[in-house]
């Protein structure tokens, strides 16, 4: 198979020729025919994830059709679309049993824990407990967009924020991550505020439902200004980045008895940030993570998106080869495009 491949952290990775996976007795494999460009694959090529064993092969927003299936394998067969949730369980431990695969202790990571789908196939673990079968009327590229950022912000609004109709949600950073917030926020009801840097995302964010924008760039106190939108502070906010800045202004910016839920990695400098407690205690803040969503989380996902209540392709803004991806990958932190990069030619 074709695949992006490297053997040093922070090394431009290269296009090689390598064996075809086989599936394990519990695992499929998958002929990968979209895969979005994410973020967190640059912070495993950088080496910030401790997961990823080298050489390897990363990719883990994933979408495509089952070609070879393990022998304990029972709800998947032979053509089947399908695809994965980023973070998968093992499906035997108390928080798999609980139905928190997203936390599980024994997780399976595409593209982390395991080579991923930069490649024309990937082998999937444990298919049975995680596999979501594709309607025939999704596009390969939309259903690999919602295996990462997209499904992230769904648990992050929906399961962990609480976020209601008509509350203030305040989304920090509009990447691929804060997008798909704003735009899954707007279809619970709620009224959004986007916060960003740059006036062309900003403007992206209105058309998708945000009905406030601020640039951190041209205020004096971030989170001063979304209080005085939201008229007292946001109920949710969201750090879609994963930056001490963003961090504390989305903590500092609720109102009292506020959700703040970090979505964004924090890495390197970051990864300990100084956190604002005294308003967290005062002000009886409550702080959530979120990581990934669970596999029977994806129909409700799947649900919205088929009534047209939430339409994630509008959040892809390029499709490319395998080949443009090697760029597009360590230019990741330095990249302005707005919007998801999906490959989907492996050919090229």
């Amino acid at each position: 198979m074709r695949a992006m491949y490297y053997e040093k952290f922070g090394v431009r990775p290269e296009i090689r020729t390598l064996p075809d996976p086989t599936p394990t007795r519990d695992g499929v494999v998958i002929k990968v025919e979209a895969s979005g460009l994410c973020r967190s694959d640059f912070h495993g090529w950088c080496g910030h994830d401790s997961d990823i064993h080298l050489p390897h092969v990363p990719g883990h927003e994933l979408a495509g059709t089952v070609v070879a299936v393990g022998a304990s394998v029972r709800s998947f067969k032979v053509g089947d679309r399908v695809t994965v949730p980023f973070v998968s369980g093992c499906g035997r431990c108390e928080e798999c049993h609980s139905g928190n695969q997203q936390v599980c202790s024994h997780q399976f990571q595409p593209g982390f824990t395991h080579w991923g789908s930069f490649a024309e196939l990937v082998a999937i673990d444990y298919a049975d407990t995680n596999l979501v079968h594709l309607p025939d009327s999704l596009d390969f590229a939309t259903a690999a967009s919602l295996g990462c950022r997209f499904a992230t912000s769904f648990r992050a609004i929906v399961d962990q924020g609480k976020a209601r109709a008509g509350e203030w949600v305040a989304v920090h950073g509009c990447g691929g991550v804060g997008l798909s917030a704003i735009m899954i926020a707007t279809a619970l009801g709620a009224n959004v505020v986007a916060i960003d840097v740059s006036e062309e995302k900003l403007a992206f964010a209105r058309t998708i439902g945000a009905v406030a924008t601020i640039n951190g760039a041209a205020v004096a106190n971030v989170a001063e200004a979304v209080i005085e939108v939201t008229r007292g502070g946001a109920h949710v906010s969201i750090d879609a980045l994963g930056h001490q800045t963003t961090f504390s202004n989305s903590i500092l910016n609720l109102r009292r008895r506020g959700r703040h839920v970090q979505v964004g990695l924090m890495t390197g400098a970051h990864a300990q940030p100084i956190t604002p407690i005294g308003k967290i205690i005062a002000h009886e803040l409550e702080v959530y993570g979120s990581h990934g969503m669970q596999a029977w989380r994806y129909s409700a996902m799947m649900d919205m998106l088929e009534t047209g209540k939430i339409a994630p392709q509008k959040l892809i803004g390029r499709h490319i080869s395998l080949s443009e991806a090697v760029d597009g990958l360590v230019n990741l932190d330095k990249a302005t495009d707005i919007g998801i990069s999906v490959i989907t030619d492996f050919s090229g």
